[in-house]
């Protein structure tokens, strides 16, 4: 969806098509070797974001590396999750979903679409940072968590705000807290993970465009412009907000940064979930 928004609109600016190829597989790494691949033109890039940065130590092989063999070119939006529970848990807040946790380790389980994915993960660093552990039962999709969230089958999950708020509005989930650093202008009495009493907790999916290694710096240079100059603007912010999403918009060198930033991070948390893929 990011990409067709995009890419849209780079078509726009640039009277040229913007094609966007979907290449499923592997968590999307099959896609971002074939652009690691690529030649480096500026004609050939990728979407990719937090799911890339997780891969980096999730997969045991890879044929790329997202730092070394991309440059992090145009960063696009970034989407904070909340943890909600089913109603019927006697939590209402992180302190009482941890203390709940520790009184019954192992007791409670949660949801997630897949081993690895960033909601995984997120509840994973909840209990790493909360001293807590709880069984992780891994879906195929987000939609299929909410589902058997709401049927009670699973008692809590890390959620994206757009699957998650109608459901939170009718009183079928409960929300805790949102997952970034800040609290998100969709729902601005709701508290941060980090508010709720564990400080440095930050769970923010982000996405944006990279480029094989050797494209030329100009091309670059434009490419980011442009893009933040088409995630800044009203209509395209007003499109991300109803996605639950906020644009981003770092210089090259502090996206760059970001993207090694969450490489280490995700990596010490999925060494210590476990959560590995061959």
């Amino acid at each position: 969806m990011l990409a067709r928004i995009v890419g849209q609109k780079l078509n726009e600016r640039w009277g040229q098509a913007v094609v966007v190829d979907n290449r499923p597989g592997a968590g999307g790494n099959i896609g971002a070797d074939l652009v690691a691949k690529s030649a480096p033109d500026g004609y050939t890039l990728m979407l990719g974001g937090v799911p890339h940065a997780i891969s980096m130590t999730l997969y045991k092989k890879l044929p790329y590396d997202l730092a070394r063999d991309m440059i992090a070119a145009a960063p696009i939006a970034t989407f904070p999750s909340m943890i909600v529970v089913h109603p019927a848990i006697a939590a209402h807040n992180v302190q009482e979903l941890l203390a709940l946790g520790k009184g019954k380790p192992g007791a409670l389980n949660y949801g997630s679409p897949g081993n690895g994915s960033p909601n995984h993960l997120a509840i994973e660093l909840l209990c790493t940072l909360g001293g807590m552990r709880m069984q992780h039962i891994p879906y195929k999709s987000a939609g299929q968590v909410a589902s058997e969230l709401l049927g009670g089958q699973v008692q809590l999950a890390s959620m994206g705000l757009p699957t998650a708020m109608p459901h939170v509005k009718a009183g079928k989930m409960r929300a805790l807290a949102v997952t970034s650093a800040s609290r998100s202008p969709m729902l601005p009495d709701l508290p941060t993970v980090a508010e709720s009493g564990l400080p440095g907790f930050d769970v923010t999916s982000w996405y944006g465009i990279f480029a094989p290694r050797a494209t030329p710096k100009p091309a670059v240079s434009r490419l980011h412009a442009e893009v933040v100059a088409i995630v800044t603007s009203a209509d395209v912010s007003q499109r991300l907000a109803s996605l639950g999403a906020e644009p981003y918009t770092p210089t090259l060198d502090e996206f760059a940064r970001h993207v090694r930033e969450e490489i280490a991070k995700w990596g010490k948390v999925v060494q210590e979930s476990g959560a590995r893929v061959d």
